[in-house]
């Protein structure tokens, strides 16, 4: 006998077990049974935002208490990287699900970066646009009924709609703010009128609501993604002279920088009330992270080496927290090492979209750690590849060379231990992060084993991934010019010690 298919029968179905089940996975899996109950996402994706900038991190200086009530409504991963340490790359992993050597794009733009006379290989120049044969987690999420949107910064293509996203607000190739954080916007989507006294970031809260607003009778994906805190440093007015008066922290003292991250804040506080307002709170899951390390010469991820453009673990390491009311447990924290990669079969898994069959899925779903499952994923490693050249800019510290913020080099971080290889000199350097976080201390000639182990496996890795390795000598490269800046650098960092 066939049973009519009756939605109604399905919602009281759910409802019931969402009231009676005490388990969980089981009431995350039963969101998927009934469009009528599947969780919105609100994913707030910050620029340049290091892993120290909020008060959960433990900033002494900034102040974030909205995000800081998200963060303790769910869990905290203290252990969250980004698969690569600047924008467009990071992106391009997020988006993609898929470490860089897959999509290839390996640095903002494809010249090479820095003096051409520095550095004795040429680069390998990947491309600048995420593929479009790559079918994104936005795609899958639109294909299983989703409204997607996003609103921010792209920069990854001219235009992110098709890329599976329905709505684009200001969204386009460059990487930075459109002229600034006060118009004129003139080739922003939405941003052409934009009053003269605009804050960027308070307008991209406002179009976050309006799109929460619109799409409140359906399923809706948000990719919110703020230009704040990428450069220029440019925060209101009021809220810089606020910071000016205040006290300075040890860990952080920049006004300005204090500013930007407080209209940030400020804007997650508004946006968390639409949904309390709208009835939409209790079934949207808010995801929080950054896209790599913090702007070295603003702010600071102490006890972490390093900042944006490194990859040491101050380049790399994000904030992040996912909050997801009555289903995540309120408090809770994992330090299981995660990466941006992994975003997107977690964000499947949540809305009960399909994994492409016939692409390549780097990440791991989270799904089950943040439902406290498991509390670690299958024994894996994480991996960098950036085959490139990064220039320093005026802070020198913090970083292997002085000229550049990176060099081309892969890393491999597996349990406790984090390997860097690096092409130019064959230079490896091989940390402890469990107990030396701040990589401080080099054990690749104490610990021989341990570093061939970790070399061996990240060359397997490059090897099944194809990752190119720069090769060919770079024709302009001039050895002493190269040792002549160098010295200047130090003699400059001798002065300010």
């Amino acid at each position: 006998m066939t049973i009519p298919f009756k939605p109604g029968i399905v919602l009281i179905l759910a409802i019931t077990i969402r009231f009676f089940s005490e388990d969980p996975y089981l009431l995350a899996q039963e969101n998927h049974a009934t469009k009528q109950i599947r969780p919105n996402v609100l994913f707030i994706f910050l620029d340049d935002f290091g892993w120290r900038d909020c008060g959960f991190m433990g900033s002494d200086y900034y102040e974030t208490p909205h995000l800081d009530a998200l963060a303790e409504s769910g869990m905290v991963f203290t252990n969250a990287y980004s698969a690569s340490a600047n924008c467009a790359p990071a992106r391009a992993c997020l988006l993609s699900g898929q470490y860089t050597p897959r999509h290839e794009v390996y640095n903002v733009g494809t010249s090479r970066r820095g003096n051409p006379k520095f550095g004795k290989w040429m680069h390998v120049p990947g491309t600048d646009t995420l593929p479009k044969k790559i079918r994104t987690w936005a795609h899958q999420i639109q294909a299983a009924g989703y409204r997607t949107g996003t609103i921010g910064k792209w920069h990854l293509s001219d235009d992110p709609r098709p890329y599976g996203f329905d709505f684009n607000f200001a969204g386009t190739h460059g990487g930075s703010p459109p002229r600034g954080y006060y118009p004129p916007h003139p080739n922003a989507p939405g941003l052409k009128d934009a009053p003269a006294d605009e804050y960027l970031t308070d307008r991209l809260t406002e179009e976050a609501i309006s799109f929460i607003d619109r799409n409140r009778e359906r399923p809706w994906f948000l990719y919110l993604t703020h230009f704040a805190v990428h450069t220029p440093l440019q925060g209101k007015p009021d809220l810089v002279a606020k910071y000016d008066a205040k006290e300075k922290g040890a860990l952080h003292s920049h006004a300005v920088m204090a500013a930007m991250i407080e209209s940030v804040d400020s804007g997650v506080g508004r946006i968390v009330n639409k949904l309390e307002e709208s009835g939409l709170k209790e079934n949207t899951v808010i995801f929080f992270s950054s896209d790599n390390g913090g702007y070295g010469p603003a702010t600071s991820m102490h006890p972490l080496k390093g900042y944006k453009g490194t990859y040491y673990e101050g380049g790399i390491r994000e904030p992040m927290f996912v909050s997801w009311p009555g289903v995540i447990t309120a408090g809770s924290r994992s330090e299981e090492p995660v990466i941006n990669v992994d975003f997107y079969p977690t964000f499947c898994d949540i809305v009960g979209a399909e994994l492409p069959s016939d692409q390549a899925c780097d990440g791991e779903n989270l799904l089950p750690i943040l439902l406290q499952k498991k509390n670690t994923l299958d024994d894996r490693a994480l991996f960098w590849h950036f085959p490139a050249y990064l220039q320093s800019y005026q802070r020198i510290d913090g970083q292997r060379d002085l000229l550049y913020r990176s060099r081309p080099c892969s890393i491999i971080r597996h349990g406790r231990w984090k390997l860097h290889q690096y092409f130019e000199d064959g230079a490896i350097e091989l940390y402890d992060l469990e107990t030396d976080i701040g990589e401080s201390r080099n054990l690749a000639t104490v610990n021989p084993e341990k570093a061939r182990e970790l070399l061996a496996e990240l060359t397997r890795w490059r090897d099944d991934i194809e990752a190119p390795i720069p090769n060919q000598r770079n024709p302009r490269y001039d050895p002493e010019a190269e040792a002549k800046a160098l010295e200047q650098l130090q003699r400059k960092r001798a002065k300010k010690q």
